[in-house]
């Protein structure tokens, strides 16, 4: 069943890692502002671990001769990872009060749906179920939006963010 999800796996993997890359070379440009701003330190972090973990989730799924038990397997453990990282990062910013920009419950709800999407895909995988590739998938198209989103609300809120001078 793997092998009819090649292209996308090929094609989401691909475009996670670009913007992986282009999230890092974002941060370097202005590294002093995000370190200092809790807000910006992690979302920063949960732009590139999030672009980081759909890398590697597309990249395990292309591995040859898994069964999805394996796959299942190995994306209950990286999606936990990434799901504890991504919530870690929202409560730490609103508790540090620091740059609210984007901080709303809509947003930290719909994100850990997503990475819950992602956990219960792994857990049907890990049932043999190939139903869990599809709310895998699902779960990965609509995280895409919310990490590109986070990541515009990380440069619009350092360029808010009054230059110390």
């Amino acid at each position: 069943m793997l092998d009819q999800w090649t292209d996308f796996f090929v094609m989401v993997g691909g475009g996670a890692a670009g913007l992986a890359g282009l999230i890092f070379v974002a941060i370097s440009i202005n590294p002093e502002r995000i370190v200092r701003n809790t807000t910006h330190k992690n979302r920063a972090i949960n732009m590139l671990s999030g672009f980081s973990a759909i890398f590697m989730a597309c990249s395990l799924a292309l591995l040859g001769g898994q069964y999805l038990p394996a796959l299942g397997l190995e994306w209950l453990l990286l999606w936990g990872i990434a799901t504890f990282i991504f919530v870690r990062g929202y409560v730490v910013a609103i508790k540090a009060g620091m740059s609210t920009i984007g901080l709303t419950g809509p947003r930290l709800a719909g994100g850990t749906m997503c990475y819950l999407a992602e956990v219960a895909g792994a857990i049907f995988l890990i049932l043999g179920r190939g139903v869990g590739l599809y709310i895998a998938a699902l779960g990965t198209i609509v995280l895409f939006a919310f990490l590109i989103s986070g990541a515009w609300l990380l440069i619009i809120g350092i360029y808010e963010e009054p230059a110390k001078g």
